[in-house]
């Protein structure tokens, strides 16, 4: 089997016959079922899902067995895969955010600047968190003028840090 590329994950229950609610990691959400069965991060449990609908941007979904809240409860944090083969290829500037995951990121004139460890999106935008530069991390935002160079091949990324973002914080902050 090709590997696992996490594609989404179950945020709970909703209703009483079995339906969950799912945030989904795909372009286009509600197109979750699309890629085959989902798979457990082992490869070893496949998930049958049904997308129902979209409710506060997240799928509501049902699982081939589950048919009720106390099923569908058990399964909430359960992080949902499908084998890299059965996604497309992503296009030019794209990236699969588990391709990102581990790639070093040093600044412009190729100094270390440390490691990606996730890529997030609260909403506002990809971000990617890097291990390294401050204790506990950075967040800087996945864009072209932020992040100007992904390198796969390399296994690296360029940072061009924002305005700020290294200042260390004003005492009036820290009171």
């Amino acid at each position: 089997m090709s590997e696992l590329v996490c594609v989404g994950v179950v945020t709970g229950a909703r209703g009483i016959k079995g339906d969950v609610r799912v945030k989904s990691f795909t372009a286009e959400p509600e197109n979750l079922g699309r890629y085959g069965p989902l798979l457990d991060k082992t490869g070893k449990q496949a998930f049958g899902i049904k997308v129902t609908g979209i409710a506060k941007g997240q799928l509501i979904a049902r699982f081939k067995g589950v048919i009720d809240r106390n099923a569908a409860e058990a399964l909430k944090g359960t992080e949902l895969f499908v084998p890299r083969d059965s996604l497309p290829k992503p296009e030019e500037d794209e990236f699969y955010f588990s391709d990102l995951v581990g790639l070093k990121a040093e600044l412009e004139d190729g100094s270390a600047f440390g490691t990606i460890t996730a890529v997030e999106n609260f909403g506002a935008g990809d971000v990617l968190e890097i291990s390294g530069p401050v204790k506990g991390g950075v967040m800087v935002p996945f864009t072209k003028e932020v992040v100007p160079v992904v390198d796969l091949d390399g296994q690296r990324v360029v940072i061009n840090p924002p305005e700020g973002l290294m200042d260390p914080p004003d005492e009036e902050a820290k009171g």
